[in-house]
């Protein structure tokens, strides 16, 4: 029986991938993929969706922030994207007096709608194939280092020849782990303007119980403006810019989903691994996904009780806690899932499918037999990494400040005083930013918390000694307590921070060194970079180099099978098409959700799940307007099998004819794990249904100026 699961699993392994799976750059559509998005129902042409000679939708398509996707909506540069992804915006222009996370907030005219210092609005002009140009001159006989050199040096010859406007951008990315590369043509602009978010009892909904959930019933979206120079071209912000003018915008469908209906996804994915080796995925499964969600776990506790009490404190710490939370329940699900679809398992059998097609005495026999090597070398430094990552740069905040005092000081000693005022200027914003929300007496707690954490689990071989309270009366921590080095350390208080910072430079940086919190930061990282960091890197390095070779042997011994590029935050298409799934035995999830499930969650005063009055009424009296389906019921969100990832939070849901049908925001929590397996049975992501934004943007803002900005469709009429 065993014999037989393995052979039905090579089996797989080895066909073209399913439909929905996969990450596909736009220009190559029409060799790999036109053919089959028109069977599933596509009605456009792969020219429709990328073309450099006209007007197409990826000129509709945005790269919002950096971080997140969003859309092009209206003919006057109205951006779409989601809640979560404007959620920083949002809070930053809030205040107990204009609470626009709790209230949402509505621009009634273009006067009203308020810049953002810093957020972008980046285009894809082209994508050109220039894999020939970067491994020029790079042969076998080339040591790693002197290949990425090689590479380094044709990487920077091709973005200086390259021909740009000037207002253009030019970057390379690798493909296939170092095997291909394209270079992005690109034009950013910087005046990007808020415009419309719903409360957050709409625009997060379900809070941290539902994220990752379906059935899901969040209005996750907000709308933004991207503004552009009298020429329609980039400009820093100006009272004076106007709207831009789009070479194409998303019209919009009213017509709704169903199940089996095409969609595809369009947007920037952040990172997938989906051709790793089985022992990496043996080890996020069953050692770093455990302790980093223990960590999260932990801070998320302490966090949740002191925002619970307190609506300032909420306030300041709404974003953290949704950072934190967010991978905190993905790696939850992720491992879940790969336990589910015998994900190490699937790998396995690849592995054994690939030894077996290889010919005898192939340089390719010792791929496999190596992985397992560096892996388990890798393995207990990968854990203490995972950990003082988690603990110094994700939840302990106070550790933020002790970096940035690391690099001031270090900054100082390496470029004298115009250096470091150089530096300590750019350092300013940062820190009035940080500590407009930060409460020191939060941070101790959590502080205390994770160090203890970290001294139990973690070899002692990689604590620092103050930390174990064995020198340094300055940051003893009497049995796992932090008030004395929070009281003495200037760093825990704006007020005193500042005051060393507008010493003279000299000065500054002799307070700065005798900070018992710096000694204390200083002396941990060096123990971290000795004994951890760098023999990581040494063995990543070589773990990479192998991966590269893998995956070029993976395309040569299966021609036949269609690979696609893992997700680097570049331009991609994904397909799929509406359908439910059974998450458990016995247990059917229908694709779509309606305004009915709100209701139905609703908890009065829960800072999760509560509903106000508006919403309630419009349910009450049926005031849907065009937004209700054929059965009078408000559609909220709608799953379906389009392979996604972090970075497609924003992206366009995109029906058969290339109009806007929602907006991707999650994915199903037993289908996380499709960053490293993709399993068609349970992953699903998470889409707004196009006409709850309408109806909350129209019939419960009485923003009908948006509206009147769209074009609205019927296609399926």
């Amino acid at each position: 029986m065993k014999s037989f699961l393995v052979g039905i699993l090579i089996f797989c392994m080895s066909q073209v991938s399913f439909a929905g799976e996969g990450m596909w750059l736009p220009m190559l559509l029409k060799s790999l993929n036109e053919a089959e998005m028109q069977q599933m129902g596509m009605k456009l042409t792969a020219e429709d969706i990328y073309s450099v000679n006209k007007g197409s939708l990826k000129d509709a398509i945005v790269h919002f922030g950096g971080f997140c996707t969003s859309e092009l909506i209206s003919p006057n540069g109205l951006l779409l994207t989601n809640h979560h992804c404007g959620y920083g915006q949002i809070q930053s222009h809030s205040s107990l007096e204009n609470n626009y996370l709790k209230n949402g907030f509505w621009a009634k005219s273009h006067q009203d709608e308020l810049p953002n210092e810093g957020l972008t609005a980046t285009f894809i002009s082209e994508i050109i194939d220039v894999t020939s140009e970067v491994l020029d001159g790079v042969s076998e006989g080339l040591s790693v280092s002197e290949r990425q050199s090689v590479i380094d040096k044709n990487i920077n010859k091709v973005v200086e020849g390259m021909e740009k406007k000037a207002y253009q951008d030019v970057y390379v990315r690798p493909f296939f782990h170092g095997n291909q590369f394209f270079a992005f043509k690109t034009i950013t602009y910087r005046d990007v303007r808020l415009v419309g978010a719903p409360p957050e009892s709409i625009g997060k909904f379900g809070a941290d119980t539902d994220n990752w959930v379906w059935p899901r019933h969040t209005g996750d979206f907000s709308l933004f403006r991207i503004y552009a120079g009298p020429d329609n071209l980039p400009a820093d912000y100006s009272p004076d810019n106007k709207p831009y003018k789009p070479k194409h915008y998303l019209p919009i469908s009213l017509d709704g989903v169903e199940e089996g209906d095409f969609t595809m996804v369009f947007g920037f994915p952040g990172r997938t691994q989906e051709y790793l080796p089985s022992p990496a995925i043996e080890q996020i499964v069953n050692t770093l996904n455990p302790a980093k969600i223990g960590i999260r776990e932990k801070a998320l506790g302490i966090l949740d009780k002191y925002m619970r009490t307190d609506e300032e404190t909420r306030i300041k710490y709404a974003s953290k806690f949704a950072r934190v939370a967010n991978y905190w329940k993905k790696w939850i699900g992720e491992s879940k899932g790969l336990k589910r679809t015998k994900g190490i398992a699937k790998k396995q059998a690849f592995e054994k499918s690939f030894m077996d097609a290889l010919p005898p005495n192939s340089k390719y026999k010792n791929i496999l037999p190596t992985f397992e090597k560096l892996y388990a070398e890798m393995e207990p430094l990968a854990y203490v990494r995972d950990y003082y990552s988690e603990v110094t740069g994700r939840n302990i905040e106070v550790m933020r400040v002790i970096s940035i005092a690391q690099r001031l000081v270090d900054t100082y000693d390496n470029n004298g005083e115009d250096g470091y005022n150089a530096f300590k200027q750019r350092v300013i914003p940062f820190l009035d930013n940080f500590y407009k929300n930060y409460d020191a007496n939060i941070d101790a707690e959590v502080f205390e918390a994770l160090t203890e954490m970290y001294v139990e689990n973690v070899d002692s071989k990689y604590v620092p000694k103050s930390l174990m309270g064995l020198v340094d009366e300055d940051t003893k921590l009497d049995n796992g307590r932090s008030p004395d080095l929070f009281s003495k350390t200037v760093m825990a208080d704006r007020t005193r921070m500042m005051a060393v910072l507008e010493m003279t430079p000299d000065a500054a940086i002799r307070s700065l060194k005798r900070d018992p919190a710096y000694r204390f930061g200083k002396e941990w990282k060096e123990l971290f970079d000795s004994e951890v960091a760098a023999r990581l890197s040494t063995i990543q390095f070589q773990i990479d180099s192998l991966q590269r070779v893998y995956m070029d042997a993976q395309m040569k011994t299966f021609p036949n099978r269609t690979f696609y590029p893992d997700a680097n935050s570049t331009m991609r298409v994904t397909y799929g098409k509406v359908a439910g799934y059974e998450p458990v035995d016995a247990v059917l999830y229908q694709p779509v959700t309606y305004l009915d499930g709100v209701i139905e969650k609703y908890k009065p005063g829960d800072y999760e799940f509560d509903v106000d009055d508006k919403l309630l009424e419009l349910y009450e009296t049926k005031n849907y307007g065009q937004y209700a389906d054929t059965n009078g019921k408000v559609p909220v969100c709608f799953i379906g099998t389009n392979h996604t990832t972090g970075g497609n939070s924003g992206s366009p849901a995109i029906d058969a004819h290339g109009n806007l049908i929602g907006l991707n925001f999650d994915r199903a929590w037993e289908g996380t794990m499709s960053d490293y397996n993709y399993d068609a049975s349970i992953c699903r992501n998470i889409m707004v249904d196009i006409r709850y934004v309408l109806f909350i943007v129209d019939k419960y803002a009485g923003a009908g100026h948006l509206i009147d900005e769209m074009t609205l469709l019927h296609p399926k009429k």
